[in-house]
């Protein structure tokens, strides 16, 4: 799979704070992207940067193998964090304003603001100022505003904020129509569980520097701990050199529950082996880590035992 977007060893720093420290990250055609961190940890200045708000120190972004430059705006679709919507305006006047800001003609965004309404269900609000809107429903417009042009590569920071649960889904959904259409998306959240369910590649950015980076499935994979969640009916005494209880809990009618490491050279068949011998099985599988569980234990290991003498001069 080519790659829409590619950022190489890019630098950047305002005054003494380095926001990015030799950051470079591959971001395949037709991809859902996660693009996570803690606050501050420097993805808005990675944003700012492909989005040419600002531009990088040193280093370099190319957009499907050029050097990205203002050619290639009108092929981005940007929903910021801090929402930018026009209070006074009317939500179909200022949709066909932004649209016609992307070059579309007046009867092609016509036509397209009718069909993202109705999809959105907004119709009610057409004729409404925005900020007579909700802000989920501030949200719809933003979101429809962002992606109105159609753009190859749509960057989403924080998409369902202030979206209640039918919307959320709502939108997710047109998120991933919008991927099968084959549009790249890059979305930055703190949300893991919208990650998970919805990311085919991620990065994490800690302090700066890029942490983690590959396919969730990859990564997920990478931080296994050969452990496995075992419920059953019997007396399981698991006394044995290739097995490690974690946890043990007695149940009600002598069942029982256990989480059990296998060492270095142990397959989980010679685990169900020894337990079919000993248990009855009702329940086998392997403890998958949570994209959470990544992202905190990864932050957890880059982050320093001490601050440097810069740092504290920073901070204080």
């Amino acid at each position: 799979m080519s790659n829409i977007l590619q950022a190489i060893d890019v630098h950047k720093a305002y005054a003494a704070h380095v926001a990015l420290n030799g950051v470079s990250l591959d971001i395949p055609e037709g991809s859902i992207f996660g693009l996570l961190g803690p606050n501050g940890a420097g993805k808005t200045s990675l944003i700012r940067i492909i989005t040419q708000i600002t531009a990088a120190d040193s280093g370099e972004i190319r957009f499907r193998g050029e050097r990205l430059n203002p050619s290639h705006i009108g092929q981005i679709g940007y929903l910021p964090e801090e929402r930018g919507l026009y209070k006074k305006m009317k939500v179909g006047e200022q949709l066909l304003y932004l649209a016609q800001l992307k070059g579309l003609s007046k009867a092609d965004a016509t036509q397209r603001i009718k069909g993202w309404i109705d999809r959105l269900d907004l119709r009610p609000w057409v004729s409404k100022n925005v900020e007579d809107l909700s802000k989920g429903m501030q949200q719809k417009v933003q979101f429809i505003a962002t992606v109105l042009h159609e753009p190859s590569l749509i960057i989403l920071d924080e998409p369902f904020s202030g979206f209640d649960p039918i919307n959320a889904n709502l939108i997710k959904d047109e998120i991933l129509e919008l991927r099968q259409r084959g549009a790249t998306i890059i979305f930055s959240t703190h949300r893991m569980e919208s990650v998970e369910e919805m990311c085919d590649n991620i990065a994490l950015i800690n302090r700066s520097r890029k942490v983690l980076d590959g396919s969730v499935r990859d990564i997920k994979d990478a931080f296994k701990t050969r452990t496995y969640e075992v419920e059953g009916k019997g007396r399981l005494m698991v006394i044995h050199p290739d097995f490690e209880v974690l946890e043990h809990k007695e149940r009600e009618n002598d069942h029982f529950y256990n989480r059990i490491r296998l060492h270095h050279g142990t397959t989980p068949n010679d685990l169900l082996r020894y337990l079919i011998g000993n248990v009855e099985i009702h329940a086998f599988r392997e403890q998958i880590p949570s994209i959470n569980d990544i992202f905190i234990r990864r932050v957890q290991e880059t982050m320093p035992e001490t601050l440097t003498e810069q740092e504290l001069a920073v901070k204080s």
